[in-house]
């Protein structure tokens, strides 16, 4: 478009005159979506972490139950045996998680992003939205085949008479068979799922607050690891009261507690730890937003 010639001695207004054949249009949290999703299924990072989750997670869980066929009576809960893989396999999803925000600090394409998107907060809740549903969705896709698996193969264990009074097992037999009812269906899939989800929404959060990969996956192995790892060595018996507060309250034992095999013996469902883990990864978030906004790139 050629701008008009202003008379001589006028002020030059070409900058308000000129009109941009280019349609502007404002930005919202959809087209912030659409950016993180094409970014997050183009980069292999995220193909190959979510492969090997889907491989550790189903392989895993069909080995355990091949192990488990080879005894009359296993005495466990009948979809027990897809926590094995997915005790594993959640470690791909907290790696995932950290990347998620670190790769584009580490490459310098953080500042494009913040370019493309002033509004850091958006950008923040776009990959927490993006990153949520896909891990949700995988996990809980890899935990229902293995779900699966296990109802097929183990349904027909004969059941000593001994079984009825273990608490363990008092929900999972029925006519003399083990079985798995709808609550138990519910959490070895969609509550596992879900729990593994938050603990990677987690690990987007501490990326987010270090800004290093390696830093943040160190300090989410440590969250999930190292409170188990450390009541196993609390042998004195002054520490046992620390050591089964640091199991029941341990990552590893929410999720275990989800397929009603729950570390500290107990009878918990893991919907109570779900719920705890809820609420720190609300905290974190928090507290990744408000660095967001406050620190410079």
């Amino acid at each position: 478009m050629t701008a008009p010639v202003p008379a001589p001695g006028a002020p030059y207004t070409y900058a308000q005159q000129y009109t941009s054949p280019i349609p502007v249009q404002n930005t919202t949290l959809a087209h912030a979506l659409k950016s993180e999703w094409t970014k997050i299924r183009t980069v292999r990072s995220t193909v190959w972490t979510l492969s090997v989750m889907l491989v550790v997670v189903i392989g895993i869980g069909m080995l355990v139950t091949l192990a488990m066929t080879n005894s009359d009576y296993v005495g466990a809960p009948l979809l027990s045996g897809g926590l094995f893989g997915l005790m594993l396999g959640q470690l791909a999803v907290i790696t995932l998680g950290v990347l998620v925000v670190t790769s584009e600090y580490s490459t310098g394409m953080i500042r494009t992003t913040f370019t493309a998107c002033p509004s850091r907060s958006r950008v923040l809740t776009a990959k927490a939205i993006v990153f949520f549903g896909l891990s949700f969705v995988t996990t809980t896709a890899a935990c229902g085949i293995t779900a699966l698996i296990n109802s097929a193969a183990l349904s027909d264990q004969k059941v000593p008479s001994s079984a009825y009074e273990d608490s363990v097992m008092r929900d999972s037999i029925e006519a003399g068979k083990v079985v798995a009812h709808g609550g138990q269906w519910l959490g070895a899939t969609v509550g596992a799922g879900l729990f593994v989800a938050l603990l990677g929404l987690l690990s987007l959060a501490i990326g987010t607050l270090l800004r290093h990969s390696a830093g943040a996956i160190t300090a989410m192995m440590g969250v999930v690891l190292l409170p188990l790892i450390l009541a196993l060595f609390m042998f004195a018996e002054s520490m046992h009261s620390l050591r089964d507060f640091l199991i029941k309250y341990s990552a590893l034992n929410g999720l275990a507690s989800m397929y009603r095999i729950p570390m500290d013996g107990g009878t918990s469902t893991g919907w109570p730890g779900l719920g705890l883990l809820a609420i720190i990864t609300a905290i974190a978030m928090a507290g990744a937003y408000a660095v967001l906004a406050k620190r410079d790139v």
